[in-house]
């Protein structure tokens, strides 16, 4: 087998949550359906992601829209039923979804109510998905596992970037972030002898209309000099749904532009 066929997903059947979401959402989904997997995408918004299918069969791919609340574990357990009974397996889950309305605040203005909330979906959530989704993998003796964290699951933010906005930080953010790492190291500890792999990416900060100032000061710190575009994720993440990173385990794959490495 070559490389680049090392590449292929073809005959794989990928999950991703938030997969018609703007962030990254609809570039991960893209890529893992251009490499050849049949794709399905599910969040809240099944009618988002039902349109954003259509659109990927329109080019000539394999998609598929379904409903999955990420805060409701009857959903995620609903979801996984589906997923089973129409596609008869789940090769690859990419677990990009965050708990509703994200994560807001600063350490001043947030509460313990807040951050239940961010639990229940970014901790909670990840969870029972990764349980449910695990086991099936583990029966059928292969999947990969591919979870998005971030920098800042790495790395404190750099307070100075925001200098000038009313940007914040949440550190809600940054713990479940940093939790998400090592609960997919666990997983990869505990599974790799049944076939399954598991690993992350943490991307760097992207493109998304922020102020000028935050945009000025961080593509000066960073080293390749810009904002992260959404289309930098697809190779990362095919790499790791695919065959040519059949030996990477336990993996925190940096999409940063540099940002941690000084």
């Amino acid at each position: 087998m070559s490389i680049l066929e090392r590449f292929s997903l073809r005959g794989k059947v990928a999950l991703v949550t938030a997969g018609a979401g703007p962030q990254f959402g609809q570039s991960i989904s893209s890529a893992l359906a251009e490499a050849g997997a049949t794709l399905i995408t599910a969040s809240r918004n099944r009618e988002r992601n039902d349109e954003y299918a259509a659109k990927l069969r329109a080019r000539g791919h394999d998609a598929h829209g379904l409903q999955l609340d990420i805060e409701d574990m009857a959903s995620i357990d609903a979801l996984h039923a589906e997923v089973l009974r129409t596609f008869g397996r789940c090769d690859i889950l990419v677990n990009s979804a965050l708990a509703r309305d994200g994560h807001q605040g600063s350490l001043p203005e947030q509460t313990p109510e807040v951050w239940r909330h961010s639990a229940d979906g970014d901790y909670l959530g990840l969870f029972e998905i990764c349980q449910k989704f695990v086991a099936t993998m583990a029966e059928q003796g292969s999947g990969s596992i591919i979870n998005i964290s971030s920098i800042y699951g790495v790395v404190s933010n750099d307070p100075s970037l925001y200098e000038g906005t009313v940007m914040k930080q949440p550190p809600t953010y940054n713990f479940v972030k940093a939790g998400m790492i090592n609960y997919t190291r666990h997983l990869a500890c505990y599974y790799g002898k049944q076939g399954v792999r598991a690993n992350c990416i943490s991307p760097g900060g992207y493109a998304n209309n922020q102020p000028q100032p935050f945009v000025d000061a961080y593509c000066k710190r960073v080293p390749l000099g810009r904002l992260l575009d959404h289309e930098d994720i697809k190779g990362a993440v095919v790499f790791l749904a695919s065959d040519a990173s059949r030996y990477v385990t336990g993996h925190n794959l940096m999409v940063d532009g540099g940002w941690t490495c000084h």
